[in-house]
């Protein structure tokens, strides 16, 4: 019998993909699935992107680039940092990773061992939580709850601080909830970390272009009392709908940079050059097709909350950024799991049960409006027909 480390029964798993699996299963059977569970953009890379990777693989970049790069990338990402964030960024501080998960894994991987303590957001993104167990540190929920709209709780959030406390993971807008801390409550925070030196802060922005009702992103890069702790994490995948480009990148303080690039170097060696050529032409070239995304996502949140808000013991609030409505179900006397299981063998509807994302999501569940308002519209018609 195989004798397997340890610490690999402390992975957990992304439960998007296992319903994606099901529900393509269930198709492929011949049921007809309508899928809200997956999260990514259901609009096609913009044309320019797509033709600058075509172009790089034409003009023969296809060897190794820098571990953390190619250099013109990442001057695009301080520029553009710089235009949205009115920030000054190094270029030698970023990063590009293939996604954003590695951003994730390379920060618990350096704070994360035995006695330490790593704060997490809950319901939050499910490899926070994952990583950090398999890291061997002890996982701390910050509570995200219905009432603050899903955003955190400053004065909650520092006292759970201890001396073990290594790193606080931050997540707005967030997954799932599409709830938005406003600044007030990132001001409290970052003004009471002051009297926690010792711990380092992984602010995970990938969402940061998708607000809505005239909200305005505000980055931890704005604060320069800790950017020397911060690792600033965004990328691609969301905002230019390039999930299987898998590009990514952080913004790393100058005591972690070095290491970040030894990770890289020791774990993929670089990102594909084709897929940082099409990054560039991202950066550089014209957003019109990310605003029409946004808008067109801001159309379906005001349809899908409404919607879900109609259906007998839902209760949901407001998204205020992301792609995803995270209605309470508690009225309808099931759990996450039943709801889950239920609409997508009763409904062929592909949802993602809360409790995926922490204990604290159980009562609720995920929706993806990553789909066109006629598959929403379908969906919620089903599920409350259903029930």
């Amino acid at each position: 019998m195989l004798h397997t480390a340890e610490s690999i029964n402390r992975l957990g798993t992304e439960s998007a993909f296992d319903v994606l699996a099901q529900a393509q299963k269930l198709a492929a059977q011949g049921k007809d699935i309508i899928n809200l569970g997956i999260g990514q953009p259901d609009f096609r890379t913009p044309d320019h992107i797509v033709e600058a990777g075509i172009k790089a693989l034409r003009d023969g970049h296809h060897g190794y680039t820098p571990a953390n790069g190619i250099p013109a990338l990442r001057e695009a990402v301080a520029a553009d940092l710089g235009k949205r964030h009115n920030v000054s960024v190094n270029p030698d501080n970023v990063v590009v990773v293939p996604g954003g998960k590695p951003t994730m894994f390379f920060a618990v991987l350096m704070f994360g061992e035995p006695g330490a303590e790593i704060m997490y957001p809950n319901p939050g993104f499910p490899i926070y939580e994952s990583v950090i167990n398999y890291s061997g540190a002890t996982p701390v929920p910050i509570a995200l709850k219905e009432e603050n709209g899903f955003a955190f709780d400053a004065e909650a959030v520092l006292a759970q601080i201890t001396p073990a406390t290594r790193l606080i993971i931050i997540n707005s807008p967030a997954n799932p909830t599409g709830g938005v801390t406003p600044k007030e409550e990132i001001d409290r925070l970052v003004a009471g970390l002051a009297d926690h030196p010792h711990v380092a802060i992984l602010s995970d922005e990938i969402y940061s272009q998708m607000l809505y009702d005239g909200r305005e992103h505000v980055s931890l890069l704005q604060y320069p009392e800790i950017r020397d702790r911060l690792i600033m994490l965004d990328g691609w995948s969301k905002t230019y709908a390039m999930t299987g480009w898998r590009l990514g990148y952080a913004v790393w303080p100058d005591a972690l940079v070095d290491h970040a690039v030894r990770l890289c170097i020791n774990d993929h060696s670089c990102v594909n050059a084709a897929s940082q050529y099409a990054g560039l032409a991202a950066l550089t070239g014209p957003q019109d097709a990310v605003h029409e995304m946004v808008a067109a996502f801001d159309q379906r949140r005001q349809i899908i909350v409404s919607e879900l808000n109609r259906i007998p013991g839902f209760r949901c609030a407001d998204a205020a950024g992301a792609f995803y409505a995270f209605p309470n179900i508690e009225g309808t006397g099931l759990t996450a799991r039943q709801a889950q299981d239920k609409f997508l063998n009763e409904a062929g509807v592909a949802t993602i049960a809360g409790t995926s994302f922490g204990a604290w999501g159980e009562g609720y569940i995920r929706f993806s409006y990553a789909a066109s308002i006629d598959s929403i519209q379908e969906a919620i018609r089903r599920i409350r027909e259903c029930l």
